[in-house]
């Protein structure tokens, strides 16, 4: 049994996980907080459905104010227990037509991909040292990982690339503050989807494919992958020809 948050759950990526988690039993999953800023009809009308167990909160990750009333609307919904699992999934990717000279959106990159994360954990963080699991997950890209940087450089989307890198270097940080109470703290690789941010028709993976895989690592993940980088695992794609291979190594910083 656990209570999951999930941020940037209105669309894409966090409206197919907040989905697939309220498609499991009960047993497994009994409530799940999913935020969005603003109005999100299909979210909402998924949490009509649910029988009480999805909860719609509103939060925007670059207002601290907000963090901390949503925190407060949790904690409030949780009626004395603890929070059991965080992920952290709302996020930007701005492109750079011109390469890294022409970035003038690293700012606004860096307050939702790495300040938004942090002001997230840290808000969240009483709840879930109260919770049973201890894990939070920050939904990072390969496009992150420094060692690969020269594969990926096809891609102009240096403030992506670059405030990724560094909130992956935020959830080591928190790994090793926390291990010793027992936190699961990792930064996971979902893969190239089919959602707005991703790039629609282009990509390899549908919001739901990648949902699943996702959540097939943060069910089963233990302290193994604390501080770690673990990429998605999907059948036939394990040794596919192209950039992308989803094989359920864990990636390179």
């Amino acid at each position: 049994m656990a209570s999951y948050l999930v941020t940037g759950a209105s669309r894409g990526f966090g409206l197919a996980l907040t989905h697939r988690l309220a498609s499991l039993p009960a047993s497994d999953v009994t409530q799940i907080f999913a935020t969005a800023r603003g109005d999100a009809p299909e979210l909402e009308e998924l949490a009509r459905n649910s029988s009480g167990r999805v909860v719609v909160v509103k939060l925007e990750v670059t207002s601290e104010a907000s963090i901390k009333q949503a925190a407060a609307d949790v904690e409030a919904s949780l009626q004395g227990k603890g929070l059991d699992v965080l992920i952290n999934n709302a996020g930007t990717c701005h492109y750079a037509a011109d390469g890294v000279r022409s970035m003038d959106n690293l700012a606004e990159s860096f307050t939702i991909n790495v300040l938004g994360v942090h002001w997230v954990t840290r808000t969240f963080l009483p709840l879930l040292q109260k919770g049973t699991q201890k894990k939070v997950i920050n939904i990072s890209t390969t496009l992150g990982s420094i060692t690969r940087s020269r594969a990926a450089h096809y891609l102009p989307a240096p403030a992506y690339k670059i405030s990724k890198a560094a909130m992956n270097s935020l959830t080591v940080q928190y790994a090793l503050d926390y291990e010793k109470e027992g936190f699961t703290f990792m930064a996971l690789s979902p893969g190239w989807m089919k959602t707005e941010l991703g790039g629609g028709e282009m990509a390899d993976l549908t919001a739901e494919e990648g949902a699943k895989a996702s959540l097939d690592i943060i069910l089963r993940a233990g302290q193994d992958l604390n501080g770690k980088f673990p990429n998605i695992l999907v059948k036939g794609w394990e040794k596919a020809e192209g950039r992308n291979q989803y094989d359920g190594s864990i990636t390179p910083w």
